[in-house]
């Protein structure tokens, strides 16, 4: 059987530790799915179509890794990918809490989908995207953060 993994974030902007988390699964994992959450709520920096195309870009070397655009419940978009697994990155223990309530209605929604959590590697633990956000916002230099592509991406958006 083939085991297929979705990992969902905004990815506002994808961050080195993104990618940590995505080669690692994509040594796990038949096919890793990295699905961008339209998620207008968070009044994300970058367009849906950019965050899907800065995502392609630097996963573009894994074979058996995939990058869509979703704007529907994620149980629902991991079944129309054939995903049994949901790939969440956990940084600290501040985390938990959430991803332990997502993981639960997760499971209520869609009980055939397995939810499982990875740390990133400890030199990414403490990158978060709204934290990169605010540093290149401030002309702070995020560049050990993230890949050259958003790095260039942020220096355009913040000029």
């Amino acid at each position: 059987m083939k085991i297929n993994a979705i990992y969902p974030g905004t990815f506002d902007p994808v961050t080195n530790g993104h990618l940590d988390l995505i080669a690692r699964a994509a040594k796990l994992y038949d096919q890793v799915i990295v699905a961008v959450a339209e998620n207008n709520n968070k009044s994300p920096l970058f367009s849906i179509e950019e965050r899907v195309a800065l995502a392609r870009e630097v996963t573009c070397d894994f074979a058996n890794v995939n990058v869509i655009g979703f704007d529907n419940l994620l149980v629902d978009c991991a079944k129309e990918q054939g995903a049994h697994v949901i790939l969440r990155g956990l940084r600290a223990v501040s985390d938990f809490e959430y991803e332990f309530q997502l993981a639960g209605m997760n499971r209520r929604l869609s009980p055939d989908l397995e939810t499982v959590f990875l740390t990133p590697a400890e030199q990414y633990e403490f990158i978060s995207s709204s934290m990169i956000r605010e540093i290149a916002r401030l002309k702070g230099n995020v560049s050990s953060f993230v890949p050259d592509v958003v790095l260039n991406g942020l220096i355009k958006k913040f000029s």
